[in-house]
């Protein structure tokens, strides 16, 4: 019994610096955030409680409905264009081919280069009249005169898209890569010895023993890219006219932009249901997986 109430507090003692760290960094901003979106928290000194008003105020608004809607698509066509680059590339990167050391060292700028130095360089490229996008459509006779991408609604949304997946693919090819190279060289010897051709190694092999990676992978990237700040702002700021404006962008205009605190952190409430549904989905994903590997 003693032994074993040692053990307990050896464990707590062990977990005491993770548990302060969340109840102070993530738990108490959290729950303040909550209670201060129950508020019409602004300039002013004093703030009164309101209940429900603030999130009735924006979901009356049918311009909050359509940024939930913008951040959902922006968010699925990232994420699944980072996964599909980026398990290609690990696929690539982890065949025998000659350089691939080399290979390996060229997918990693865009993670090594400082974020706000990568936007801002494809911040010039986008340029319509120094750009060397616009350069080159012109010079191809694609286009007769500079295009202006960001300074239209389509082509920004599509532009900071662009960004966001050349940002994120290394890091899903790198983690992918990993994932791969843990997987048993023996189970492709004996598909090989069999007569599978590289096709059917992939899908009867890497794939199926990749899933776990994948999702993991997937729930990191979705999280990442649907509270990104920096690849919005840097560029548009969410215009053109709010057609790249997301929640996060629109919760950082709303709280510090129109100083309206209460309402801002109502956004913010919004957004933190809906990562934690995300995060829902992917353990019970795993789970089902789990279970299916056990039987």
């Amino acid at each position: 019994m003693t032994s074993t109430r040692s053990a307990s507090l050896f464990a707590l003692a062990l977990l005491a610096p993770a548990l302060i760290y969340i109840l102070i960094i993530v738990a108490y901003p959290l729950f303040d955030t909550v209670v201060l979106s129950f508020t019409n928290a602004s300039l002013r000194p004093t703030s009164d409680f309101v209940g429900w008003a603030n999130y009735e105020r924006i979901f009356g608004a049918g311009n909050f409905t359509e940024v939930i809607i913008r951040t959902f698509i922006w968010t699925f066509f990232s994420v699944a264009t980072k996964m599909i680059i980026g398990t290609l590339g690990a696929t690539l990167l982890n065949a025998a081919i000659p350089g691939q050391a080399m290979f390996r060292i060229l997918v990693m700028p865009p993670w090594i280069v400082p974020m706000a130095i990568g936007i801002f360089m494809w911040g010039w490229m986008y340029n319509g009249q120094f750009g060397m996008i616009s350069g080159l459509l012109q010079n191809f006779g694609i286009i007769d005169k500079p295009w202006p991408i960001l300074a239209y609604g389509d082509s920004a949304f599509w532009a900071t898209i662009l960004t966001d997946v050349w940002i994120g693919v290394p890091m899903v090819t790198i983690y992918l890569l990993a994932a791969m190279q843990s997987i048993p060289r023996d189970l492709y010897e004996a598909a090989w010895t069999d007569g599978a051709g590289r096709g059917y190694r992939f899908r009867r092999i890497t794939l199926p023993l990749l899933v776990p990676a994948l999702l993991t992978m997937s729930l990191l990237s979705l999280i990442a890219t649907f509270n990104s700040f920096d690849i919005i702002w840097i560029l548009t700021q969410g215009g053109p006219s709010g057609t790249t404006t997301t929640m996060i962008i629109d919760t950082y205009k709303t709280a510090m932009g129109s100083r309206k605190y209460g309402e801002g952190a109502a956004r913010a409430v919004v957004i933190c249901i809906f990562v934690s549904m995300f995060c829902l989905v992917y353990f019970r994903a795993v789970r089902k997986l789990s279970q299916g590997e056990a039987k």
